[in-house]
Formats: structure tokens, C-alpha cells, sequence
């Protein structure tokens, strides 16, 4: 089966890894591939993807790295993913597109409920109450922690507030984020980052292809 033949069917595509690891250009450049082969493609972020959730993404991303309590953010966050999957990723998924979202949950799981505190289980609680949907496949671009910490800082950008927690912060989130992948090994695939942009895009869309057909 093509990806133009399995047109009717949906898939939902996450991308995860720690700030600067190239998770993002990954989803453009894979967005642009499947287009090439036919495919009706979303490509969308969190927190945002949607109005509101765009909102709430100035709120958490701007401003003082203290500037919300881990819990207050882990509300946000929920908030804002509950706003994106039911005017974006849902829709779109039932109209038989591809999503690709740059983060989703499991970031919320790292960033707020393992490096903020023990909150893991709240993250998952609001999870399954409020979301209640997971991603098909999840694309983990594994980078090292001191080189993906260069790259975020070097971008010189507005929404900085995590890359400021500094390289322990990023060791820690790259070890929670290869758990996650051990604990969910049936979504998870784990690309090597540490490599040429071209080599890392064509191991995503082999990955990619395969879950299509």
C-alpha cells in the first residue's frame, strides 16, 4: 500500500527531544515529504496549534523562567493541548489527514511533571481526563544535551524560558525523555539527532512510510 492509497486513513504524528535537538525542522521536512507523495499534511505545535492555545504559548513560554508554579503550568498546558486537539488535530484526523505536531504530551510529562517536581502523575491524571488521546507514532530526535543546549541559545529568540534552566536541565530531560520511549515502546522510535539534517530526515520518513502502510 502507497501513502496515496491509505489516503483515508489518519495517523497522528508527535515529535519529542530536548530543546535544540532539531525536532522542528524534522517535522517541516517531513511535512514536505509526504506532501511530495500526495499526502494531505497538518503541521502543527504545541503549546499553540490552534487560537486560543496560541494564547496560553505567550503566557508559558515568555517572561521569567519562575514566573508560574509547576502545577499552574501543568493546567495551562492541558488547556491549552484541550483547545489545539479539538479545533485542529481532531478534526483533522478525521478528515483522514497526517497530522505532525512538534511536542504534544510527553513534553508536558518532562518539562512539568518531571523536571519541576514529582508531578508525573497529576500530568497523566489530566491526561485521561482532559485529552484522552495519544499519538500514533511518536518520533524521538535524540541529541546531546550540551550541543542541543548551543543550538536553542543561539536562536536568539523570545520564548527562551526553558532553554534558561540551564544544561542540567537538558541532561535531565534527555534521560526522562529515553524512559518515556522505553516505557512506551510501541509509539516511540528513537532517530539519532547527532547527525547530518539529511540522514536524520531520511531515517524519519522510512519510519514514517512504514507506519503508513
Amino acid at each position: 500500500m502507497t501513502p496515496q492509497d491509505s489516503a483515508g486513513r489518519g495517523l497522528f504524528i508527535t515529535f519529542e527531544g530536548i530543546d535544540g535537538s532539531g525536532k522542528s525542522t524534522q517535522a517541516r521536512l517531513l511535512a514536505e515529504a509526504l506532501r511530495g507523495l500526495g499526502r494531505d499534511v497538518v503541521l502543527t505545535r504545541e503549546p499553540g496549534g490552534s487560537p486560543g492555545a496560541e494564547e496560553i504559548r505567550a503566557l508559558v513560554l515568555e517572561g521569567d523562567p519562575d514566573r508560574w508554579s509547576a502545577e499552574t503550568e501543568i493546567l495551562l498546558f492541558t488547556a491549552a493541548r484541550r483547545d489545539h486537539l479539538e479545533r485542529t488535530i481532531a478534526p483533522a484526523l478525521d478528515r483522514g489527514q497526517v497530522v505532525i505536531c512538534d511536542r504534544f504530551a510527553d513534553s508536558t510529562r518532562m518539562y512539568q511533571g518531571l523536571s519541576r517536581g514529582d508531578l508525573r502523575g497529576l500530568v497523566d491524571q489530566l491526561h485521561d481526563l482532559m485529552i484522552a488521546r495519544d499519538p500514533d507514532l511518536t518520533v524521538l530526535i535524540d541529541m546531546d544535551p550540551d550541543t542541543g543546549l548551543g543550538r536553542a541559545l543561539s536562536r536568539n529568540g523570545h520564548e527562551e524560558r526553558f532553554e534558561e534552566f540551564g544544561p542540567d536541565l537538558q541532561r535531565k530531560m534527555r534521560a526522562g525523555f529515553l524512559a518515556l520511549a522505553r516505557e512506551f515502546p510501541a509509539r516511540f522510535r528513537v532517530v539519532d539527532g547527532n547527525r547530518a539534517i539529511e540522514l536524520v530526515a531520511a531515517e524519519v520518513r522510512e519510519i514514517v512510510l512504514d507506519a503508513l502502510t
